[in-house]
């Protein structure tokens, strides 16, 4: 029987670069304190950050194209206001969840259509909706908004125990679930193609007959849903609405996709990468939780160290690609000029 090998080449090397970080960090948080090596402290880091998982994800496709997205923070806390407020007017849940994925499917399109129809730069136009989704929901109120409508505080509070003694939310199965779809449709699907061929080269989409008008604004539609969903979810863990909910989460989602190995200059990345960089980025905050004397903020001080590692790491991998297209494009050359003599 043949061992199970393992080829690491230039297109796997990030994301196995992340996969090893997370075994270090959650080793070195088992040896060093005690009681961290448990099922249940595992499963906390899906349960916490299971709204990041998600709005990361969605991050991921902006990212392949050559994007970006400032504008999910604002989002999410957008659709928290939303939904404590409408909820508090006595509107159904399953109402107010839907009107709250349409609010994020029109404010991503919106960005999406201004991006390309008038050429503007991503930065530009999602740092206005940052702006402009967090100036909403200053609008909405300023204050606290606390949910009290009982399917909301079921959800919150249901729990699904798995082997162990352990358990995860709801909000869980459902992080989980939107990745699984998510690669399945960047892998399987003519969407997906459309997306990666786009961050490739605009032009080369172009040529190929793509429509990359719609897939751009397509993907910051999916953007805008998955933030929206990502505000749903949070609003399930913290159970209240707040305008001033996730200050700078933008930074950590994409802080998530660059340690989870989604190329920043566009065109390739593991779509399951954005939960294993969510996860390494959990961990260091449960080993500084741990420790118990250290400030939170080296848990940001830890991410910009692995930020700068990684990025490295893809520009690296960025230049041995080009160096090796190169070398290709003179070879074939040489054996043209040898043909024709």
């Amino acid at each position: 029987m043949k061992a199970l090998r393992i080829r690491v080449s230039s297109n796997n090397i990030i994301i196995l670069a992340t996969l090893l970080l997370l075994v270090l960090l959650y080793g070195a948080g088992s040896m060093m304190y005690t009681g961290f090596f448990s099922m249940q402290v595992f499963l906390n880091l899906f349960i916490d950050n299971a709204y990041l998982i998600i709005v990361a994800t969605g991050m991921a496709f902006v990212i392949i194209t050559g994007g970006i997205d400032l504008s999910v923070a604002s989002v999410v806390a957008l659709i928290s206001m939303v939904s404590a407020s409408l909820l508090e007017q006595g509107m159904n849940a399953y109402v107010v969840m839907s009107i709250s994925l349409l609010v994020g499917i029109a404010f991503g399109a919106g960005q999406g259509y201004l991006i390309h129809r008038f050429q503007l730069h991503p930065w530009i136009v999602t740092l206005a909706g940052m702006f402009l989704g967090r100036g909403i929901a200053y609008l909405i109120g300023t204050e606290s908004i606390v949910v009290k409508n009982e399917t909301y505080t079921k959800i919150s509070s249901y729990k699904i125990n798995l082997f162990g003694g352990g358990f995860i939310s709801i909000s869980v199965v459902i992080a989980l679930l939107f990745v699984i779809l998510a690669i399945l449709v960047g892998r399987y699907t003519g969407f997906g193609r459309a997306v990666y061929a786009l961050g490739g080269s605009e032009r080369s989409s172009v040529l190929m007959g793509l429509s990359v008008g719609n897939t751009t604004i397509a993907v910051y539609t999916l953007s805008g849903f998955c933030s929206a969903l990502g505000g749903i979810v949070f609003t399930f863990y913290m159970l209240s609405g707040n305008s001033l909910h996730l200050m700078g989460m933008e930074m950590d989602a994409i802080a998530a996709c660059v340690i989870g190995g989604i190329l920043l200059t566009g065109g390739f990345g593991y779509l399951i990468g954005p939960m294993f960089g969510v996860l390494c980025t959990g961990i260091i905050q449960t080993i500084i939780i741990f420790q118990g004397t250290l400030s939170s903020w080296w848990t940001k001080i830890v991410i910009g160290f692995l930020l700068f590692l990684f990025m490295a790491l893809q520009r690296l991998i960025v230049m041995r690609k080009e160096k090796g297209g190169n070398a290709t494009q003179i070879t074939r050359k040489i054996a043209k000029n040898n043909v024709k003599m």
